[in-house]
């Protein structure tokens, strides 16, 4: 079986950095997330904080972050299963 990396990257980009937008929102009116987000995206990617304007920061960084790891996850697998 091979991967398509681009297909991969996309789905993973679009799965973390959704994922970001919403707890973000969550985060900033019930407060539910913010230990998490704190802990993971304020620490890693710069200029996001728990805010609307950050909710669209991280989910910038969340899907570029994710589509390049999901690139080469995929064309490493692709790699290794030819053999």
């Amino acid at each position: 079986m091979k991967l398509k990396p681009v297909a991969l990257g996309v789905s993973l980009g679009i799965l973390w950095g959704g994922a970001l937008f919403v707890t973000t929102w969550l985060a900033i009116f019930t407060r539910y997330g913010a230990d998490f987000l704190v802990a993971t995206a304020v620490s890693i990617y710069p200029g996001y904080t728990i805010s609307p304007v950050g909710s669209f920061v991280g989910l910038v960084y969340g899907f570029v972050d994710m589509f390049i790891g999901g690139l080469l996850v995929g064309w490493i697998y692709n790699v290794i299963a030819r053999e």
